[in-house]
Parts: structure tokens; sequence; C-alpha cells
């Protein structure tokens, strides 16, 4: 049984509410994993049957311990790597992975080019670059949700509207997959592109998410559909794409970080779900901007709006964020029964699509 003492941590989020986050020492035996943060320093014991999805990513000059604990997602991170190998130990014993950063572009997240991808069908400027390879693959792949990522109470949905976002389970769209056919003027991806340009303020030339600026993924992907009763009910997935380019990713990002994108963007997304049951309509001026918790370096950005199902005695929200890096682009979509209380948990959920994007070698198991 490996034993640990190891100082000079920091670790996000916090445990409490505005708890302390540094300095914080882990302390590990048989028993579970005890972190004392703050001066003076506070106590809290984890045993190892609470501790899921250990994972330790070790960078150039320092290292990030990730683990699970109540369906939240924290990290750990010590700028040393003197206790490298006794964590290294302690995480291997507890059936984690240890990851070694490359010296290339990691990988990344974006709601908005899945719907280009799946619904867009053709949009004319997109080009068509052929196959990169099974590494870049293999990596867009590995980046995605799995259910090992969640508690115990998840499990995958058999049917889900957000498959209309999204596409098949596991289903690799290429750029060679995508028709050139424009749209259809009236149809269900025209409208939600005309609500989403008339929010950002934005013209179909320029817009790089619905409009003509538009850029393919070379590879496209989307996890299962997770769903849970728990924190007022939870249906979730997510999507990654490699980019032939990372000046496409920059380009999407400056789009992106405009004002009021994550509202625009859930606005149309819902409308788009809703024409695929029937519906029209949804109320942009309810949707907001949402802006994840995160705790590792990456660009992100999201936002939520009210969302009604025909038949369904209760409103829902619709969820989505978003974070780029390097190559890739990689998305979360969650409808939720209450937002207040899915909020925390989603974040988790960001960071821990946002810690595989910081290397492409850091893989789902």
């Amino acid at each position: 049984m490996v034993t640990l003492r190891s100082d000079d941590w920091s670790v996000r989020p916090s445990f409490v509410p505005h708890g302390p986050t540094s300095p914080v020492t882990l302390l590990a035996d048989e028993t579970g994993l005890t972190q004392l943060a703050g001066i003076p320093s506070v106590a809290w014991q984890t045993p190892w049957s609470e501790l899921s999805n250990l994972e330790l990513v070790r960078f150039s000059h320092q290292m990030a311990l990730f683990g699970t604990v109540g369906g939240v997602r924290y990290c750990w991170r010590q700028r040393s790597l003197a206790d490298f190998e006794a964590v290294r130990a302690l995480v291997l014993e507890h059936g984690g992975s240890v990851i070694h950063r490359r010296r290339r572009a990691g990988v990344v997240v974006v709601v908005a080019v899945v719907l280009l991808a799946t619904l867009a069908g053709g949009i004319a400027s997109w080009a068509n670059h052929g196959n990169l390879g099974d590494e870049e693959l293999a990596d867009a792949q590995a980046v995605n949700l799995t259910l090992k990522d969640l508690p115990s109470s998840w499990y995958i949905s058999s049917s889900s509207v957000l498959q209309q976002l999204v596409g098949p389970t596991n289903k690799v769209f290429t750029s060679t997959t995508v028709t050139t056919t424009p749209p259809a003027k009236n149809s269900a991806f025209v409208k939600a592109a005309t609500i989403f340009q008339s929010c950002l303020g934005v013209t179909n030339k320029t817009d790089r998410v619905y409009g003509a600026a538009g850029q393919q993924a070379d590879y496209q992907v989307s996890s299962p559909v997770f769903d849970t009763n728990a924190l007022g009910g939870i249906e979730l997935v997510s999507t990654s794409q490699y980019y032939r380019t990372t000046t496409m990713v920059k380009k999407d990002t400056k789009e992106m970080s405009m004002k009021n994108f994550g509202a625009c963007l859930t606005a149309s997304s819902a409308n788009l779900i809703l024409a695929g049951t029937g519906v029209t309509g949804t109320e942009r001026a309810k949707a907001t901007n949402w802006q994840p918790t995160t705790f590792i370096k990456g660009w992100s950005s999201g936002g939520m709006v009210p969302f009604s199902l025909s038949g369904l005695p209760t409103k829902l929200q619709l969820v989505e964020a978003v974070v780029t890096h390097g190559h890739y682009e990689v998305t979360m979509v969650a409808l939720v029964g209450s937002f207040t209380k899915a909020k925390s948990f989603l974040s988790s959920v960001v960071n821990t699509l946002l810690s595989r994007t910081v290397t492409s070698t850091s893989k789902a198991v």
C-alpha cells in the first residue's frame, strides 16, 4: 500500500464555497486521500471508494492530479515534480492513469461547428481537406465523455432529442462525408442561422458558425448521450472535432468571443431541436450567457435557454459550453431540469473535457 505526504499543492474548485484552495498538503494511506488546506489548515478526508477517475498529468516542470468526488471534478496542481514518482505510484495503485504531455497541439471544444457538420450539410465554402491520420481521429474520439467520467447514478440513454444536434453516437464524420448542397431557404437550419446571426450581429457572409465563412472539421465524433435523475435530471453529450490548422480554430474562437455568443448559440440550437420535434420557436430574449467556472488554462464560453417539449409538464433548460485549443474543438450540450442544481456539476464536466484538451494523449478509458 502506497502512503504519501506531499506539500505545496493548490486545488480548484474549493471543497466548500469560498473555502481555502492553497496551500494544500495531500496525505494518502490505505483508507483514503486527505487534503489539508489553508492556514490554519482544514482537513477533508475522502475514502478511496468515493474518489474516482484519478488522472495524473505531467508537464515539463509541474504536475496536475484530477479526481472526481461527489460528482465534482477536482484538480490539484503542484509547481514541482519532486513528488511525481510517489504520486504516480499512488494513482496507478488505485486504477488511475498517468499522462505525459506531448509537445504538440491539444484538443478543444465547440458546439457551434457541430451544428454545421450534422445539420448544415453543405456550406459552399467548406474545403475538402481529406483524411489526416488515425492518430488525430483517435485523439478526437478519446476526448469525449465516457460513463466512467460520471457518478454511479448515470446511464447511457437509448434515445434523446440531443442527437438532433450532434448526430449518431460514435459515428465519425469526415470532410468527405458532407455534401455541398445549400440548405433549403425555409429549412430549420436557415431559420436557426437567422436567429443566431441577428442575435450576434454578424452577416451570413462573415459568420463562421452557421454562415459562408465556416470551415469543415476533418474529423467529428460524438459520445453517447448520458442520463441521470440526480440534480433535477440531466441529459448530457459531448462532441469533439479535429481541424486541419490551428488558424481555423483561432478564427472560430474570435467569433465565439463576441458578446452574447453563448445566449445566441443556445437560442438557435433550441430552435433546431424544436423543429426536429415539429415545434417552432423559442424566446431568444430569455437566453443568457453562461461562463463555466474553470481552473485549467483554456478558452471557454457557454449559454442557457429555457426549453419546453410537448408532452413534458415541466420546463427544461438547454445548456451548451465550448472550449477551444490547438487543432481541436469539443462541445458539451446538456438538457437539465434545474440549471441552478446542475450548474456546478456541468462546470466540473467542462473541466474534465478541458483537462483532456491540455494534451492529446489524455485519453478517456
